[in-house]
C-alpha cells in the first residue's frame, strides 16, 4: 500500500519504492542508497529518497494513529461497520480527527452536563423537527429538574447538546474548514498598549488578506506579532460559507414548533464551539505550510552556502572586526593550522588606525598572507576599508579580501570542539581562526556549528525546531558525503557526517588515528573500535586515503567495486600511477570501442555503477565544488555614496528570501533584488555569482534596490 501511495506522489514506480523502503528499513543511510545502490532503485536521486523517507514516517504515522483510534471507539462499543470503513478510508491526519472528534474523551461541556441531567430526549426532538405535538416549551416541562427549574433553561439544556452534535460532526467540519480555507479572511489590527518601537510590524496594523492568497513569510510575521502581544488575529468567515455547511446536515423545518430552537442551536454551535475550532484548525495548518516553506528555504540557503568552493592554496588572515573590543585577526596556513594570533583597535573608541595598519603590514609580510577574510558582522565594512588601504600601500601584490559570513562563529568559539581544537586560545580569537578556515574550505568549517545557527534564513526561531534540525541536518550530510572526506585530516565533526559513522564512532575514528597514526587504507578503518561490517560498508565509498596503499582508496569508488574498477584498468591497458590525462584517454578509447551497457553486462555490474566508476578512474576524488566559480575577492570598497543608479556590479547571493535575494556588491548594506526583477526561469541560491544594476540607492534608510543585469 504504501509504495503505491508514495509512487503517485512523487511520480515514481511502486517497485522503485518498494526498493528504497526496503533498503531503508534495512538500516542503509540515504547517501549510501542514493550512491550506491542506483541499481537497485532505478536511479532514485537524493532528493526523492529524503520525500519517500518522510512520506513514509508520516503514512506509518497516520495508520499509528488510525489503529489506536478504532480500537479507543472498539474499546466504547461504538465501532460500527460504517465508521471502520470511514476510518480506514481517511487519507489524511485531519480527516482521521474529524471522524473521532464525536467520541473523543472530553471535559466537562455544557452538553456533558446536559446530558447527566437527562436532557438527551429533549435535544433529539430539536434535532428531529417534528411538525406535530406539544411546543417545545410545554414539552420541556417533564425535564425540569432541580438543575434546571423552568421550561427557559431546560431548553437551554438541550440546545447545548444540539450543538455539540453538530459541531462534531465530521462532514460539517470538512466542509466548513475547505470553505474557510479559500474564502476566510485573516484579520489583524494592532493591540493598543502593543509596544512597537522599530515599526517592525507596521505593515499588519491594520490587515486583511485571504487565506488562500497569504504568503509564507506573511504568516510568519503575522504570528511572531501575535506572540509578541503586538497585533491581534482573527479569522473571518461569512455566516453563507459556513451555514450552507450546516443546512446540509441540520435544518430548521419551516413548519416544525422545534425550527427556532434548531436556529438558536446552529448559531451557538457555530460561533462557541464550531468557528472557533475552525479558525484554529486553519491558523495551524497555515503555520504548518508555512513553517514547511520557511524550512525548505533555509535548507536550500545552507545548501548553497556549504557548496561554495573551497579557496585552496591561500595563507589566509582572518579578522572577526568589532568596535569597543577591537579587531581579533588569526593568521593560518593553506591546511588551516594557527600561525599567529591578536587584535587591532583601528575604531572607535581607540582609533589606532595607522598601528592597527602597520600591524597588518607585518603579519602580511612574515606569513606571506595572500587573502584576508573578514567576517560580516558588526563593523565589518568600517574593517573592510582598513582592508582596502592595506591593499593600497601593497599595490601590485597578490593580496585580495572577501567578507566571510560569520554566523554562528561565536556559536563554535564557545564549544566543546573549539576548546579541544584550540586550546589555548581565548575564545575571542577562535572566532578569527574560524572565519579564515571557512573562506579556505566552508563546508569543512561549518559542519562545526549547529545548522540553525548558520542565519541563511528567515524566522528560523518560530518554526517547528525538531523539523528544522532534521531538515538542516539532512542538507549537511548531503553536502558532506557529495565532496568526501579525507579520513586522516577530518575533524571530528566533519567524520559525524559521513554516512554510517556519527558522532561517536568519529571520535573513536580521530583517536585511533591520534594513537596509531595516519590510516594507509580504507580496510585499516575495520580497526578502529565500533566500526563493524554495517557501518564500513555505508561509510567506505565517502572516506578517502589520500596517497595510501591502493590508489582506489583515494575515489570516491566503493571498495566492493574494486574488481570491477581493476578490470575496467585492464581493459583500458593503463593503471593509477598513469598521469590523468593519459588514463582519461584510455577509458575514452575503451568506452569507443565497447557500448557502456555491453561493457557493464562484461563486467557483471550495473551501468549507473559502471559510469561513476569511469568518472573516478579518471579524476579520482574530484571535489564536485571545483568546478563552481571561485568568490568574489576584492582589492577596493565602495560606499553607498559611491552608488548610482544604472551602475552595473558584480555580486554575491547572501540570503534567498520570498521576495527577492539579498546581494553583496562590496558595500557597507545588501542590495536587494526584488522577485519582480528576477527573470521567471532564473533560480538563484546562496553564493551565486551575479551581475547587478543599481536602481536606487536610499543612505537614509539603508536600502539598495538592484535589477539583474541581464534583464536590464
Amino acid at each position: 500500500m504504501y509504495p503505491a501511495q508514495l509512487a503517485k506522489q512523487l511520480n515514481l514506480r511502486p517497485s522503485q519504492v518498494t526498493a528504497v523502503i526496503e533498503l531503508l528499513d534495512g538500516g542503509n543511510s540515504i547517501p549510501f542508497v542514493a550512491r550506491y545502490r542506483q541499481e537497485a532503485t532505478g536511479g532514485v536521486d537524493e532528493e526523492q529518497l529524503r520525500q519517500i523517507q518522510d512520506g513514509l514516517a508520516r503514512l506509518r504515522a497516520l495508520d499509528e494513529r488510525r489503529a489506536t483510534i478504532a480500537r479507543t471507539i472498539e474499546e466504547k462499543g461504538q465501532l460500527t461497520a460504517a465508521l471502520a470503513a470511514q476510518i480506514q478510508a481517511a487519507d489524511n491526519l485531519t480527516a482521521l480527527e474529524d471522524l473521532y472528534q464525536p467520541y473523543k474523551p472530553k471535559r466537562r461541556t455544557r452538553a456533558g452536563i446536559a446530558r447527566e441531567q437527562g436532557l438527551q430526549p429533549l435535544a433529539d426532538l430539536i434535532l428531529n423537527q417534528p411538525t406535530r405535538g406539544d411546543a417545545p416549551e410545554t414539552a420541556a416541562q417533564a425535564y425540569l429538574s432541580a438543575e434546571r427549574p423552568t421550561a427557559v433553561e431546560a431548553l437551554a439544556g438541550a440546545r447545548d447538546i444540539v450543538a455539540e452534535t453538530i459541531s462534531d460532526q465530521p462532514e460539517i467540519r470538512g466542509a466548513v474548514r475547505a470553505q474557510a480555507l479559500r474564502w476566510g479572511l485573516l484579520k489583524a489590527e494592532k493591540i493598543e498598549k502593543g509596544e512597537d518601537p522599530r515599526q517592525l510590524y507596521a505593515l499588519y496594523y491594520d490587515f486583511s488578506q485571504r487565506v488562500d492568497r497569504l504568503r509564507p513569510h506573511q504568516i510568519l510575521a503575522l504570528n511572531r506579532g501575535e506572540t509578541e502581544k503586538i497585533l491581534r488575529l482573527r479569522l473571518e468567515l461569512t455566516e453563507r460559507d459556513w451555514l450552507t455547511a450546516v443546512h446540509h446536515q441540520f435544518r430548521p423545518h419551516p413548519r416544525s414548533p422545534w425550527a427556532e430552537q434548531m436556529s438558536q442551536a446552529i448559531a451557538d454551535a457555530a460561533q462557541r464551539l464550531l468557528l472557533p475550532a475552525i479558525e484554529r484548525d486553519v491558523r495551524r495548518a497555515l503555520t504548518e505550510q508555512a513553517e514547511s516553506h520557511a524550512i525548505a528555504v533555509f535548507a536550500a540557503n545552507l545548501r548553497g552556502l556549504l557548496g561554495q568552493p573551497p579557496l585552496s592554496g591561500h595563507t589566509v588572515l582572518g579578522l572577526d572586526p568589532a568596535f569597543r573590543t577591537g579587531c581579533k585577526w588569526a593568521a593560518v596556513d593553506p591546511t588551516g593550522k594557527l600561525l599567529d594570533s591578536g587584535a587591532i583597535y583601528p575604531h572607535a573608541p581607540q582609533k589606532q588606525w595607522e598601528a592597527a595598519l602597520q600591524t597588518l603590514v607585518g603579519l602580511v609580510q612574515r606569513h606571506k598572507i595572500s587573502l584576508i577574510a573578514i567576517g560580516n558582522g558588526t563593523a565589518s565594512r568600517e574593517t573592510e576599508q582598513l582592508a582596502a588601504e592595506l591593499l593600497r600601500r601593497h599595490k601590485g601584490a597578490d593580496l585580495h579580501y572577501l567578507l566571510v559570513n560569520e554566523a554562528g562563529a561565536s556559536v563554535y568559539s564557545a564549544s566543546p570542539l573549539a576548546r579541544a581544537e584550540l586550546p589555548d586560545l581565548d575564545v575571542s580569537i577562535r572566532g578569527a581562526v574560524s572565519i579564515a578556515r571557512r573562506a579556505q574550505d566552508p563546508l569543512a568549517e561549518l559542519v562545526k556549528i549547529d545548522p540553525r545557527s548558520i542565519g541563511v534564513g528567515m524566522y528560523q526561531h518560530d518554526v517547528n525546531q525538531g523539523q528544522l534540525t532534521a531538515a538542516l541536518t539532512g542538507v549537511v550530510e548531503s553536502a558532506v558525503n557529495r565532496v568526501g572526506v579525507d579520513a586522516n585530516t577530518a575533524s571530528p565533526a566533519l567524520l559525524a557526517y559521513v554516512a554510517g559513522i556519527g558522532p561517536k564512532l568519529a571520535e573513536r575514528i580521530v583517536a585511533h588515528r591520534d594513537e596509531r597514526g595516519a590510516f594507509v587504507s580504507r580496510a585499516g578503518l575495520r580497526q578502529v573500535a565500533g566500526l563493524g561490517p554495517k557501518a564500513f560498508e555505508q561509510a567506505a565509498g565517502f572516506l578517502r586515503i589520500r596517497d595510501g596503499e591502493n590508489p582506489l582508496d583515494g575515489s570516491a569508488i566503493h571498495p566492493e567495486s574494486y574488481k570491477v574498477a581493476t578490470a575496467v584498468l585492464q581493459r583500458a591497458q593503463v593503471s593509477m600511477a598513469d598521469p590523468p590525462d593519459t588514463r582519461e584517454a584510455a577509458l575514452q578509447a575503451l568506452v569507443g570501442r565497447r557500448p557502456l551497457p555491453d561493457l557493464a553486462a562484461d563486467l557483471g555490474c550495473g551501468l549507473p555503477t559502471l559510469r561513476d566508476i569511469l568518472e573516478q578512474l579518471a579524476r579520482p576524488g574530484r571535489d564536485p565544488r571545483a568546478d563552481l566559480p571561485l568568490p568574489i575577492l576584492r582589492q577596493d570598497v565602495l560606499s553607498m555614496a559611491d552608488l548610482q543608479p544604472g551602475m552595473r556590479l558584480k555580486g554575491t547571493a547572501r540570503n534567498v528570501v520570498d521576495f527577492g535575494v539579498f546581494v553583496d556588491i562590496g558595500v557597507k548594506q545588501d542590495g536587494l533584488l526584488h522577485r519582480s526583477q528576477i527573470p521567471r526561469k532564473l533560480e538563484l541560491g546562496v553564493g551565486d555569482l551575479l551581475e547587478v544594476v543599481i536602481l536606487s540607492v536610499e543612505p537614509e534608510r539603508g536600502r539598495i534596490s538592484l535589477a539583474y543585469a541581464d534583464g536590464v
